[in-house]
């Protein structure tokens, strides 16, 4: 480990990965900044150093004023993670607008809130780390979770993008994109339903919603796992864009681009013929 405490900000800290991440961090000795809605979570400080502050990510103030109260603890800050999210499940036409544009909110917004917040800081320090946690949704799609799984697109195009923005400057953004791993997230308290039902959606995203049913409390991944990998990940001197997390999110990232090559390939004259023919003088 990089000598020197390091100070995290954790959104969402009060149960999953967040949980999870922030019990790491502080086990190694670290600084935690996080953040819950009700500023609770059941968390021992252990060897490390813990604060958690109320803060709602859709809320710009209250962000810019953690952010800032993470930053005044050590005059540092050295790793940013967007982690706060939930899921939502439904056929696309079969989700409200308000569910969408909210998911949305959180999701992407929220997460881009912290991101402007902490950029000053970073880009005067000529250093840090973003962590943006994903999903494996947020790379490859299924049937049921088409509008979460936009607004997790939607944050790993930003997160795309921000990378080559920063890099210049010295501060690295990770994507994180975890599979299926045994928390809280297909129950109610991060999981919301669809306001509607259309029966001709039961073979695709109902079989898919019957199986999140199945699985919940079953999932393969150990979130304690998950976060000693991102441990790892954050302290090797060239860590990647994204990181994947679980054989099942390796499986599905795989499978989607063997299916983009394949349609590149097949289509190939067709998109080359597109263009302006070069005349010959």
């Amino acid at each position: 480990m990089p000598q020197g405490k390091k100070v995290w900000f954790i959104t969402g800290i009060s149960r999953g990965l967040g949980k999870e991440l922030a019990r790491a961090v502080l086990a190694r000795g670290d600084v935690v900044v996080g953040t819950s809605r009700n500023g609770r979570a059941d968390l021992d400080a252990g060897d490390g150093e813990l604060l958690v502050l109320p803060m709602d990510v859709n809320n710009m103030k209250q962000v810019e004023a953690a952010v800032e109260r993470a930053y005044s603890l050590h005059w540092r800050l050295d790793y940013v993670v967007n982690n706060a999210g939930y899921g939502l499940l439904g056929a696309v036409e079969e989700v409200s607008q308000a569910q969408a544009r909210g998911v949305f909110e959180t999701n992407f917004f929220g997460s881009l809130n912290v991101i402007r917040a902490a950029l000053p800081t970073l880009r005067a320090q000529r250093r840090g780390h973003i962590l943006n946690v994903s999903s494996v949704g947020g790379f490859t799609s299924i049937a049921g979770a088409g509008i979460y799984n936009a607004s997790k697109f939607a944050l790993e195009g930003m997160s795309e993008a921000l990378a080559l923005e920063l890099a210049p400057l010295g501060v690295r953004v990770t994507i994180v994109e975890p599979g299926a791993f045994r928390t809280d997230f297909l129950t109610p308290d991060s999981l919301q339903m669809s306001s509607n039902s259309i029966d001709d959606y039961v073979e695709t995203s109902g079989r898919m919603l019957a199986h999140f049913d199945q699985i919940n409390g079953k999932q393969p991944g150990d979130p304690a796992a998950a976060a000693a990998a991102i441990l790892e990940m954050v302290d090797s001197p060239s860590p990647p864009l994204r990181l994947a997390l679980g054989g099942d999110a390796l499986e599905r990232m795989r499978r989607k681009l063997r299916q983009v090559e394949q349609d590149l390939d097949r289509w190939e004259s067709l998109s080359l013929s597109t263009s302006y023919e070069t005349v010959n003088s």
